[in-house]
């Protein structure tokens, strides 16, 4: 092939290499919400070792799990938004959770065998502890698809949630209590929309947000004494707690309404900037599978009993500062803690795959 030119103008290529694709960087913002939701997480964990004769430590606890999961599971669907089941999202949602979940399930059923429950079985149905949240992931992320197609979504999920939180039984298998429970939260983050997330970071919004969150101190201060914690768990239903269909949907409605504005108010307060913290966002799932052994292996061992002190106002607060150290430490990105435990809880497996699933996760992988 030829081409003429005229004098003074150079021939464009007829051949160009094509530009190359943007990469797309992580969110700041994200990544920051994820590290003190699992913050937050770790310490509702932790709290119920020094519970015990505080008032003061108990209303942090209630308002702790007032809406710690509820933030998090909506940052997760928020963060699921773009699964549409692809080949590469399948494999990443087999080796990020599943496995994951298979691995850490045997690891927690083995250290409840040895410190609390000898006769424990495995049972892959029913999660140990904190694993439930991986089945949940696993469902709500399966489902995300569905969410996009329905009229209403929301308020479909939230009327799912109502009728487990009146259906006795479900927490039997897989933890489904929970799976249904906090199911509109991930609906919720899985709709929301960058301008969403803008407007809870406007300067009035996050004055409200910081009023908020400091009315709720008193009030859950005034309310520990007469609310169960049960409510807050979601792994029974209302009559399995006592409490007739009609004044459990009440309680429960007005639960959701609490959770799902403390949940806004911690997101509007969350830093959009990057900050020292905000790499160790993406290591929360190495925080999360592993913080609960190290409470649970101290409960078992009897570490917690062997210093009383820790049930003194200062070692309250010395706990509460060493898990969130502690925490910070295990979300740190390698060295040192994510090389030692990548292979289970984020394995490659490319031997398990047929070549046609290893594509990119995409924008929306996290």
């Amino acid at each position: 092939m030829s081409s003429t030119t005229h004098p003074g103008i150079t021939a464009a290529p007829l051949l160009t290499a094509p530009a190359p694709a943007p990469v797309r960087r992580r969110d700041p913002y994200f990544d920051n919400a994820k590290y003190l939701a699992i913050l937050l997480v770790a310490v509702g964990h932790v709290l119920p070792v020094v519970v015990e004769g505080s008032r003061a430590t108990r209303a942090l606890y209630m308002l702790v799990y007032a809406f710690h999961m509820p933030a998090f599971v909506l940052i997760s669907g928020h963060l699921s938004r773009s699964y549409t089941g692809r080949p590469d999202q399948l494999r990443r949602l087999l080796t990020g959770v599943v496995v994951p979940y298979l691995v850490f399930e045997v690891a927690y059923t083995l250290l409840i065998r040895w410190g609390a429950q000898p006769e424990r079985p495995y049972s892959l149905l029913h999660p140990s502890y904190l694993m439930w949240f991986l089945i949940a992931l696993f469902v709500w992320r399966v489902t995300a698809p569905f969410w996009s197609v329905i009229r209403l979504p929301v308020p479909v999920s939230i009327g799912i949630a109502a009728l487990a939180a009146i259906t006795p039984g479900l927490d039997g298998v897989v933890g489904m209590q929970r799976v249904l429970q906090f199911l509109p939260f991930f609906v919720i983050g899985l709709r929301m929309r960058p301008e969403h997330f803008r407007f809870l970071r406007r300067r009035p919004v996050r004055i409200a947000a910081a009023l908020v969150l400091a009315g709720a101190v008193p009030f859950t201060y005034w309310a520990t004494a007469s609310i169960y914690m049960t409510w807050f768990y979601r792994t029974v239903s209302a009559q399995e707690m006592g409490v007739a269909w009609w004044p459990g949907l009440v309680r429960v409605g007005a639960l959701f309404v609490c959770a799902l504005i403390l949940t806004a108010a911690f997101l509007a307060l969350v830093p959009a900037r990057r900050l020292w913290c905000t790499v160790l966002g993406s290591g929360t799932i190495c925080g999360y599978l592993l913080h609960g052994l190290l409470i649970r292996g101290g409960q078992y061992s009897g570490f917690f009993d062997r210093y009383p002190s820790l049930g003194t106002p200062g070692g309250r607060v010395l706990l509460t500062v060493t898990t969130l150290v502690v925490m910070t430490l295990l979300c740190t990105p390698p060295p040192p803690v994510h090389r030692v435990m990548k292979p289970l809880t984020e394995p490659e497996l490319a031997w398990a795959f047929r070549k046609g699933g290893t594509g990119s996760a995409g924008p929306g992988r996290r």
